[in-house]
């Protein structure tokens, strides 16, 4: 059996077993007293401004900020590696309709690091505990990335969002989010090919139903509803 793209389907049978982050320097001079006298004083004798500097400070290093690992998508040869944790953005937390849209959006952005890292933690957390599509999510992800197995591909896009930002009769919000997915493969060591998954070539539809709770957005349920 195939396993299917996101959307509400019977977990599919796997097909492999084996394989799948400046110095300020201060100077001073001293006189006579006399003008005239501290005037020639100073011609002199006084150490120029880079002649007074402590060679000791001014060779003080700056500071060299910590690079970071690059990231690199998934291939047939290995998983990705160095995926940055998706961060919700301050408008995804707000309770309005903008905030809404801005949390749909980022719900499909840790559903794309669960697909590339096989952690669907942070997806888990903005979740209901009857998300019919987020059941899915964890059938398809889950045994990509059992033993050294990893997914290629996979990639959602966000088309379009829509809604009435209107207080159901259970106290729900809902927002429609038109999307695609790109195809996927599940991969295994020495670039195993377990099976291929289309994707969502064309686009559907999937229908949140959000509930704001503790400062927070959760999905409560998501549906596809073509």
């Amino acid at each position: 059996m195939i396993r299917t793209s996101i959307r509400p389907a019977v977990p599919a049978a796997r097909l492999g077993v084996l394989g799948l982050a400046a110095i300020l320097v201060l100077g001073g001079c001293s006189g006579s007293g006399e003008p005239n006298a501290e005037a020639a004083e100073n011609s002199s004798s006084s150490p120029s401004a880079s002649e007074s500097s402590d060679p000791t400070e001014s060779a003080s290093p700056s500071a060299t900020p910590t690079p970071t690992a690059a990231y690199k998508p998934a291939t047939a040869e290995g998983p990705a590696e160095n995926v940055p944790l998706p961060v919700m953005p301050e408008l995804a937390k707000e309770e309005s309709k903008e905030g809404l849209e801005a949390f749909a959006k980022y719900w499909y952005t840790t559903i794309d690091y669960g697909f590339e890292t096989g952690d669907l933690e942070p997806f888990k957390a903005i979740n209901g505990p009857d998300c019919i599509v987020c059941a899915s999510v964890f059938d398809i992800v889950g045994p990509g990335y059992r033993n050294e197995d990893w997914i290629t591909g996979g990639k959602l896009e966000v088309i379009g969002t829509q809604t009435t930002y209107t207080l159901t009769s259970t106290d729900q919000y809902q927002i429609l989010v038109q999307l695609r997915q790109d195809p996927y493969e599940y991969r295994g060591p020495s670039g195993h090919l377990y099976e291929k998954n289309d994707g969502l070539s064309s686009t559907t539809v999937h229908l949140i139903e959000a509930i704001y709770l503790d400062d927070h957005w959760f999905a409560n349920n998501v549906v596809a509803i073509d």
